[in-house]
């Protein structure tokens, strides 16, 4: 049965696309079919499988205002077991497109339902605001994993994102649960880092993943190669630090 995992964060910078694009292909080297989808209009997911965005005519904004199906822009990346349905800057036009439309918050869980079991996973990687295309994101979501820089004002935005997701479950989908905190960006020689990872554990214990995501310049390079970290660099700190979330996952859901 498919899980649907947004990675969600209002905050830019924390990590998100990284994580977004490594992890996804993290799950699927482990031959679990995967789909991503970049909800987000800056497209930096597709560009980091290497899918120039100015090269897509088919994307995820032609889905949620009904022009296309899921099955008409779904694309393969270089890994197998891994497919991504691209963005494009119009998709910021869909914010204000589908303001006129009858449960607009569902537009992309209604597209998702041709897909049925598909895939066994499915990520979605949210725009780094709480608008439409966010509410879109966690009303069609099982579950949503929150990516957290290790630096103080990243806990300022965590807690107005928690209380949207609390929002979420309230009035639009009941079932969506945090899946975790990801700690990103991490480095042992900053003492903020290490009280940063203190106070979230304190305050979320076993919300948060034991897996932590080190600041390292593979993660950093690798986008503009169009490659995750396990295809650029699979021996790199950042690559194994995402295969290991993947296997946390996984084992999340007795999966390993």
């Amino acid at each position: 049965m498919v899980m649907v995992i947004s990675i969600a964060n209002q905050k830019g910078g924390v990590g998100k696309t990284t994580t977004a694009v490594n992890l996804s292909a993290s799950i699927a080297v482990s031959e679990r079919k995967t789909l991503i989808i970049d909800m987000d209009s800056q497209c930096n997911t597709t560009s980091g499988f290497g899918i120039p965005y100015n090269n897509v005519t088919d994307h995820i904004y032609h889905v949620l205002i009904g022009e296309k199906t899921m099955g008409d822009v779904i694309r393969k990346t270089a890994i197998p077991y891994l497919d991504i349905i691209p963005s494009h800057p119009d998709l910021i036009g869909a914010e204000i497109e589908l303001l006129d439309t009858n449960e607009r918050e569902y537009a992309l869980k209604k597209a998702m339902e041709e897909l049925g079991d598909t895939y066994a996973y499915i990520f979605i990687d949210c725009p780094p605001s709480l608008g439409l295309l966010t509410i879109n994101s966690l009303a069609a979501s099982d579950r949503v994993i929150i990516p957290l820089q290790c630096e103080y004002f990243a806990l300022e935005g965590l807690a107005m994102l928690l209380r949207t997701i609390s929002i979420i479950q309230r009035k639009l989908n009941p079932g969506l649960e945090v899946m975790g905190i990801l700690l990103t960006m991490f480095d042992r020689r900053n003492n903020l880092s290490f009280r940063v990872w203190e106070e979230v554990t304190k305050c979320f214990n076993d919300t948060v993943f034991t897996t932590v995501i080190p600041r390292n310049v593979k993660l950093s390079e690798s986008p503009s190669h169009g490659k995750p970290a396990l295809l650029y660099d699979i021996s790199s700190r950042g690559a194994e630090s995402y295969l290991r979330l993947a296997s946390e996952i996984l084992e999340k859901r007795s999966e390993a």
